[in-house]
């Protein structure tokens, strides 16, 4: 099953970035999935919410979008930062 060493390299990225970001907490984490490239979405999901659950992440939630071709990227990282004028 490497979705679920795809869904820990994500987070491990998600927490470099959101770190040196400063960022209060991790909200969101959008990830694209190709058609073909190799990955059982649902089992992607599934691993994404159960590492994005654990500390330090605070339950930010994986947002999944399917696409053609066999890219699979982290697309954004939605971060809350504690500023009230955003």
């Amino acid at each position: 099953m490497h979705e679920l060493s795809i869904a820990r390299e994500i987070a491990r990225m998600a927490q470099e970035r959101v770190g040196e970001a400063r960022a209060r907490r991790l909200v969101s984490v959008g990830v694209d999935v190709g058609d073909d490239a190799g990955v059982e979405v649902g089992s992607l999901a599934f691993c994404l919410e159960a590492v994005l659950a654990a500390p330090p992440f605070g339950a930010a939630r994986p947002v999944i979008r399917r696409t053609a071709g066999d890219m699979l990227q982290v697309s954004y990282l939605e971060v809350d930062d504690d500023d009230p004028d955003d």
